[in-house]
């Protein structure tokens, strides 16, 4: 059996919370798990015991046909934008270190439309979607708030990033 230490910390890379000033608006959380697998969560009746998720998933929404690249930056970019990677160029794989280029700043943004619908929006963990340039960061994406990592491949155990 998986360890849950393993599930939660290493595979549990963004966290992306919108909060809202009124009491009007439901408030949404989106919790994105890189490399999580359909039997990785107890709501498909796996032995793998979720509890809180399954609490959270049985009082929310479901993304249960979320089909995605097998890697984390296009995976992102397909939630960010609702649209396919291979749309805007990020399918082949994760933005490395190295890259000079990120999600385009052209596209439209989950956490944007919220943000400009009178959300409060906040990301964290990690973001992974481009960081050579200011644009392509997630205060200018629409977020108002980030706290975490701009890149991948960290460690999350020794608090190294």
């Amino acid at each position: 059996m998986k360890k849950l230490t393993f599930l939660f910390v290493t595979l549990f890379a963004t966290l992306f919370s919108v909060f809202t000033y009124s009491d009007e608006r439901p408030n949404i959380v989106v919790i994105l798990a890189d490399d999580l697998g359909w039997a990785d969560v107890g709501w498909h009746g796996t032995e793998i015991k979720t509890p809180n998720l399954d609490k959270l998933a049985a009082a929310g929404l479901r993304l249960e046909q979320f089909y995605v690249q097998p890697v984390c930056s296009p995976t992102r970019a397909s939630l960010m934008t609702g649209r396919y990677a291979f749309r805007y160029g990020l399918q082949t794989g994760v933005i490395r270190p190295w890259a000079d280029y990120g999600l385009s700043a052209d596209e439209q943004t989950l956490a944007g439309g919220l943000h400009d619908a009178g959300y409060f929006t906040a990301i964290v963990g990690k973001w992974h979607l481009g960081f050579c340039k200011p644009e392509y960061l997630p205060l200018s994406r629409g977020f108002d708030h980030h706290y975490g990592l701009y890149n991948g491949a960290m460690d999350y155990y020794s608090g190294n990033f």
